[in-house]
């Protein structure tokens, strides 16, 4: 387990940017944390490390995204789990072929809500805001 401070939004982004350059396809990042607490800027960042330039935005109504890389990795899916009622709304979604793709990276906000359909090898993001500027974000 990895525990950082971040003391703004650029590091957040930072954080996220670092992990970005780090995957290797097939990884899926769990983000937990409320309202405000980082989420939609780590993975910015993740998806900037990635290779993709266009806006990312919080897919709140649309439930997912895909963005397309143009590197080894293909595509990155971007999840927010928010509206959901439960894990069953987004596997009729097809996510799971996401999941086992080794072209693909995943990164889902609002995690907790749909852990029942986690990967055993999604790796867990918790950011928790600890002050109008300060995050803590905890990697596992």
């Amino acid at each position: 387990m990895q525990r950082i401070i971040t003391n703004n939004e650029k590091e957040t982004f930072d954080f996220g940017l670092k992990l970005g350059r780090n995957c290797s396809g097939g990884e899926v990042f769990a983000l937990i944390g409320d309202l405000g607490a980082g989420k939609t800027k780590l993975v910015q960042g993740l998806a900037y490390g990635l290779g993709i330039r266009q806006r990312v935005n919080s897919p709140t109504f649309n439930i997912l995204k895909i963005y397309n890389s143009g590197s080894k990795i293909k595509n990155f899916c971007h999840i927010d789990a928010y509206r959901l009622e439960s894990a069953r709304d987004l596997t009729l979604l097809g996510v799971q072929e996401f999941f086992d793709s080794s072209t693909m990276v995943v990164a889902i906000e609002w995690a907790d809500k749909v852990r029942k359909i986690w990967p055993k090898s999604a790796r867990r993001i918790r950011i928790r805001s600890l002050s109008e500027d300060r995050r803590e974000i905890i990697f596992s």
